[in-house]
């Protein structure tokens, strides 16, 4: 099983010239380990290139992933991983998406694909990436 980032489904539903091929295999692989899903966060973030939900929703069964519900302990750890980035000297007023994947993601002790990693192993460092940085 893996979550997948929007990033990465946005590469592939705009053919984005960088970063197609890599997430296009990265999927690929990930699907071989299990069900590949995302949550309402991804689902919502990934929807801004579509004018309908029908349309959406085919491009979503195609790549093959499924709309998994982020429950309610990955709700209280993305609160409190937001708490602690506001302590540490966070701008942001509201509660960032990635806060929301990143919980949902460790909660169900699920890998993350994703390009942008930053956030994820500032606030949670158990979290298996599948990403492009190397570090």
């Amino acid at each position: 099983m893996t979550m997948v980032d929007a990033n990465v489904l946005l590469d592939i539903f705009t053919a984005d010239r960088e970063w197609l091929a890599w997430s296009l295999a990265q999927l690929e692989k990930a699907a071989l380990n299990g069900p590949l899903l995302i949550n309402d966060v991804i689902y919502a973030e990934a929807s801004t290139r579509y004018r309908e939900v029908s349309v959406y929703e085919d491009a979503l069964r195609e790549v093959g992933v499924a709309v998994a519900p982020i429950p309610h302990g990955a709700l209280f750890l993305a609160g409190k991983a937001f708490a602690h980035y506001r302590d540490a000297g966070g701008v942001r007023t509201g509660v960032s998406a990635d806060f929301f994947i990143g919980a949902h993601a460790a909660v169900e002790h699920i890998p993350l694909l994703t390009r942008d990693v930053r956030r994820y192993r500032t606030h949670f460092p158990t979290l298996q990436l599948i990403s492009p940085v190397v570090s």
